[in-house]
C-alpha cells in the first residue's frame, strides 16, 4: 500500500488520523490488559502502580504534566512500565540485592528489563501517600507465588527523596517476614494479598518505603519504591488489580531443580540453607521431607557450632537452648505424604556457622 502524497491533503489527514486512533487503541488495549501475573505493592502504592491507578483511564490527559509531573515523565519515558508494573524484578540474584543493584537504581531494580523502568529512579516530587509511623505494606500477588521472604525498608530521617537519589545507605530495615506460602495470604478475586506490619519511629515528612519481595516459585526478586509522607493517617485499602492476564509472556514458573536430601532412617530428612544474611543476623530456612512412608509430625534439631538467638519463626514452633535450636511442626504442616515436603524458617542473630541437622518423625 502506498502512502498518501502531500498533494492530496484530505487523504493525508485521514491517514494521520487513522494512525493516531490506531496507536491510541493499541495503548488503551494494553492498559485494559493490565499485567496481573505477578504483583506489586499496592498500598502505599509503588511508583508505577500509583501512576497506573491515577492515570490509566486518562493517560493522554495534558493536565498530567502539571498535576502529576513525575508520573508524566514516567509515562512519556515508557508507557509499558505503567501497565506492566509487575515486571519490575530480577532473576538469579541469590539474595545479594546490594551487589546486583547499584545506588541510584533501586527503584528500577538496577535498570532491569532493558531499562523499561528507568524513569522510576527519577529524582523529584513524586505523589506521596500520607501514613503514620505504624503502617501496613500491602503486597498483591496475582500469580499466587507466595514469598520466601518480604523485607520492608524506610529511608532514614534527613533523607529527601525530592532532591536525593536513593541508595542502600539511606535505608533502614523496619519489617520482614519469612517463608509464607500463598495459601496463607488473603484471597482476593484476582489473586492473593498480604499485609506486612511495619513501624518506623522518628520519621516525619517525606520519605520512601522500599520493599523487596523474594517470590517462592524461583529465584525471582521484586523491588518496589513507594513515596510516603509521615504524619498523616493510613489510607483506605487499595482495590486489587483487574484479573485480565498481561499482554506479555510471563517468565517461566518452573522452580529450579534441587537435589533431594539423602534418605533418613527416622522417617524424615531435613536440609538447611541460609536464605540471606546481614550484619548481626541471618534468615535460616529448613526443608523437611518425609521418607518412604507418610508421617503425622516431625521435630528438627539444629546444633550450631556457636550460640544463636532466635528472634522470629514461621511454619514451626521453635525453641532454643544454648547452641541447639529445636523446631516442631505446627497444626497445618505436620502430616506429610511419603516423599512430600514442607518448609519452615526463622530469623537469628549472629551468623554462627553451619549447624548439623537431624529430623525425627512421629
Amino acid at each position: 500500500m502506498s502512502l498518501p502524497t502531500t498533494t492530496d491533503r484530505r487523504p493525508l489527514g485521514l491517514y494521520a488520523l487513522v494512525v493516531a486512533v490506531t496507536a491510541g487503541l493499541l495503548l488503551t488495549t494494553a492498559l485494559a490488559n493490565v499485567a496481573s501475573a505477578h504483583g506489586s505493592v499496592i498500598s502505599p502504592a509503588s511508583r508505577n502502580y500509583g501512576c497506573l491507578e491515577r492515570w490509566g483511564d486518562n493517560h493522554m490527559a495534558p493536565e498530567m504534566a502539571t498535576e502529576d509531573p513525575m508520573c508524566y515523565q514516567a509515562w512519556q519515558a515508557n508507557a509499558a512500565a505503567m501497565w506492566n508494573w509487575n515486571g519490575l524484578y530480577r532473576e538469579g540474584v541469590g539474595g545479594n540485592h546490594q551487589g546486583a543493584i547499584p545506588d541510584g537504581q533501586l527503584c528500577s531494580g538496577g535498570r532491569t528489563e532493558g531499562g523499561r523502568y528507568n524513569a522510576m529512579d527519577a529524582i523529584g516530587d513524586w505523589r506521596a501517600t500520607s501514613i503514620n509511623n505504624s503502617f501496613n505494606v500491602r503486597l498483591f500477588d496475582g500469580a499466587s507465588h507466595g514469598a520466601d521472604y518480604i523485607r520492608v525498608y524506610v529511608t532514614r530521617q534527613g533523607f529527601n527523596p525530592i532532591t536525593q537519589a536513593l541508595g542502600w545507605g539511606n535505608l533502614e530495615l523496619v519489617a520482614q517476614i519469612g517463608n509464607t506460602p500463598a495459601s496463607q495470604w488473603q484471597s482476593v478475586p484476582s489473586g492473593v494479598q498480604i499485609d506486612i506490619p511495619a513501624t518506623a519511629p522518628g520519621r516525619t515528612g517525606r520519605h520512601m518505603v522500599y520493599t523487596i519481595w523474594q517470590a517462592s516459585h524461583m529465584d525471582q526478586s521484586y523491588y518496589f519504591c513507594s513515596d510516603v509522607n509521615f504524619g498523616g493517617s493510613n489510607p483506605p485499602p487499595t482495590t486489587a488489580p483487574p484479573t485480565t492476564p498481561p499482554p506479555t509472556t510471563a517468565p517461566p514458573t518452573t522452580a529450579p531443580p534441587t537435589t533431594a536430601p539423602p534418605p533418613g532412617s527416622a522417617g524424615c530428612t531435613a536440609s538447611y540453607t541460609v536464605a540471606s544474611s546481614w550484619s548481626g543476623g541471618f534468615q535460616g530456612d529448613v526443608r523437611v521431607t518425609a521418607g518412604a512412608s507418610a508421617i503425622s509430625g516431625w521435630t528438627v534439631t539444629l546444633s550450631y557450632p556457636s550460640g544463636q538467638t532466635v528472634q522470629q519463626a514461621w511454619n514451626a514452633t521453635v525453641s532454643a537452648s544454648g547452641s541447639t535450636v529445636t523446631a516442631r511442626n505446627v497444626s497445618y504442616n505436620g502430616s506429610l505424604a511419603a516423599g512430600a515436603s514442607t518448609n519452615f524458617g526463622f530469623i537469628g542473630s549472629n551468623s554462627g556457622g553451619t549447624p548439623s541437622v537431624t529430623c525425627r518423625a512421629t
